[in-house]
């Protein structure tokens, strides 16, 4: 990934989806190469332009952005894929994350969450607004097990170490990893369970997935 971070922006409201684009103009990290009113555009325009992250209004006419998100995420399992909407519903917000969604803010979102979700999306790391989390919580095992399925095979290697009590060092020995990286990973991997601690996350994490092999 380059420094600049390349974003399509897909919204069938124009004066929302220009005023994200205007937003993250304003940043000399991210250039936004596209926008998509439909989810059938948006497939057009990252076959054509190949960003590292497209934002995705979920509720449009045609075809919706929770269809869109799963044939893009089959077709660019590294593109880091944001939702981005005004509703709250738990099963909207499972199937956003089951189609592959790394990450779901709410429309009124500031804008510094915003970038730094894109950043962070960009990387491979996900990121969830509070309200999201707070419904993802309040419903039980269930949206954690959502939460467990929007990791990423590296994370669910982590996961699983984590589990077995091996401590930043010992994992980033067994995977070969900076310890750095390995801080970054178990810090996404909380994003993404909403929780506090790594004590927390570890509690939350029955049955993990096993390291591939």
């Amino acid at each position: 990934m380059s420094d600049v971070v390349t974003v399509i922006v897909v919204d069938d409201h124009d004066l929302l989806r220009e005023g994200v684009v205007a937003c993250l103009r304003g940043y000399d990290d991210i250039s936004v190469v596209g926008e998509a009113s439909t989810g059938e555009r948006a497939i057009e325009l990252t076959d054509m332009l190949a960003p590292n992250v497209i934002i995705m209004d979920l509720v449009m006419s045609g075809m919706g952005g929770i269809e869109a998100i799963r044939i893009l995420r089959a077709k660019y399992p590294l593109m880091g894929v944001l939702a981005l909407s005004s509703f709250t519903e738990q099963s909207l917000i499972q199937d956003a994350i089951s189609a592959g969604a790394t990450g779901y803010l709410v429309k009124s979102v500031d804008t510094a969450t915003l970038v730094s979700a894109v950043r962070s999306a960009a990387g491979g790391h996900g990121s969830f607004s509070p309200e999201v989390m707070q419904v993802l919580n309040r419903s039980g095992t269930k949206p954690k097990r959502v939460a467990l399925d929007a990791l990423s095979p590296r994370e669910r290697d982590i996961a699983a170490l984590m589990v077995d009590g091996r401590t930043n060092s010992e994992i980033a020995r067994k995977l070969e990893l900076s310890v750095f990286t390995v801080k970054n990973h178990i810090s996404s991997i909380l994003m993404k369970l909403g929780a506090q601690s790594r004590t927390e996350a570890t509690s939350m994490l029955l049955g993990p997935a096993k390291p591939n092999r």
